[in-house]
């Protein structure tokens, strides 16, 4: 028999590796060797194994201190060897590989024909009473809506409990008896090599229960498709991809179980004059060149529709930013608002008069412009 590894060098972890550390160097290990990528591949299998074994040490926080200090006579008879230490990983698989598409869940998934590890789902109470579904709904709404809040009248279909059978699913003087397959516990078990994994039971999916006359109007399942239409609260300030949960709004749970929230995830549209950084609002407005050289003073139009005044100092270069207190997106559940920035855009005029550029050929004159010019460091610029 061959010599045993180090259970840290057999994951290539040091031995002051974090948990997480563990698991995920464990994780690539078991999908790479696991046997049915590497069917007939003793060698895979064999380091599956390892793999295995030493992860259930090391991630044990009673027989990693024991293995530190005494090495393997530390941990033996805690389960080591035999088909035994598997099921003890195998509890720890729906974390280290759930959610992974197309990675180890997939595997048991075509294996087994769909199976969860551990038991019975989160989402299933003991007695099979079911939460329903949370549902999304994608709500588009207007910048300005968006900045000052609003109200929407939004339609959706989802499911509610049947009036017929009041969600059991059964006919009027119909039954409930034990489901066959499970012997009522919901869950069945089934076995390949060494792996032994639970599923939902796909008689009963899960209830425990068969109904012997389901109900017509629902077709068993306790449920109806219904439309609802409601008015929701957009509060002001909301920014583009904001989700709101409006609880117990999805699908109506079965056999009792709570109904799902209702997701409304918020798309704010464009608009075609102002830009939003967090809580500051960013628009543009054009001077003339004499103005910009003279100062004035400006009226701003405001995403709400006011006239702000802005004064324009003497000397203002061409993408200047002025701002305007608190003139821009209000902060939730505050009277708090950011602030409006003014970007100057000082306009040349492609035409001009004969006594304009009568008027321009003085001025260059009296500023010396056909003087050679001289580099200006770009930090100075205003990009």
């Amino acid at each position: 028999m061959a010599e045993k590894r180090d259970y840290y060098e057999v994951l290539g972890v040091d031995k002051s590796a974090s948990i997480d550390e563990i698991k995920k160097a464990y994780r690539k290990l078991a999908i790479k060797y696991h046997p049915d990528r590497n069917p007939g591949d003793k060698t895979a299998e064999e380091k599956f194994r390892e793999a295995t074994e030493a992860y259930e040490v090391l991630s044990d926080e009673k027989k990693r201190p024991l293995y530190d200090q005494y090495g393997f006579a530390g941990v033996e008879g805690a389960d080591q060897g035999g088909g035994a230490q598997y099921s003890h990983a195998f509890h720890d698989f729906s974390d280290l590989f759930g959610g992974m598409g197309g990675g180890f869940g997939d595997i048991f998934d075509n294996l087994f024909g769909g199976s969860s590890f551990g038991g019975s789902s989160s989402s299933r109470n003991a007695d099979g009473a079911s939460e329903g579904a949370s549902l999304r709904y994608d709500l588009d709404i207007s910048f300005h809506d968006a900045v000052f809040g609003t109200k929407a009248e939004i339609r959706f279909k989802h499911n509610e409990v049947c009036d017929s059978c009041h969600g059991t699913g059964g006919a009027s003087g119909s039954s409930r008896r034990t489901c066959p397959t499970c012997q009522g516990t919901g869950q069945i078990r089934r076995s390949a090599g060494f792996f032994a994994v639970q599923q939902t039971c796909p008689t009963c999916h899960g209830t425990g229960t068969i109904i012997d006359k389901p109900c017509t109007a629902c077709h068993g399942t306790g449920v109806q498709e219904k439309s609802k239409m409601m008015t929701l609260t957009i509060p002001a300030g909301v920014d583009n991809g904001k989700r709101i949960a409006i609880p117990h709004q999805g699908d109506a749970g079965t056999n009792g179980g709570p109904a799902g929230d209702l997701i409304v995830v918020i798309h704010v549209e464009e608009d075609r004059f102002f830009e939003r950084d967090a809580q500051d609002l960013y628009c543009a407005v054009p001077v003339t060149m004499a103005q910009a050289a003279l100062g004035c003073d400006i009226t701003v139009p405001s995403l709400d529709g006011k006239q702000i005044s802005l004064k324009i100092p003497a000397g203002t270069s061409n993408g200047k930013l002025l701002r305007i207190k608190s003139e821009g997106v209000p902060y939730t559940g505050s009277t708090r608002r950011g602030d409006l920035y003014v970007k100057i855009v000082v306009q040349i005029p492609s035409h001009l008069s004969p006594q304009q550029k009568s008027l321009l050929e003085e001025y260059l004159r009296l500023e010396n412009a056909t003087t050679a010019p001289q580099l200006i460091p770009l930090s100075s610029l205003n990009r």
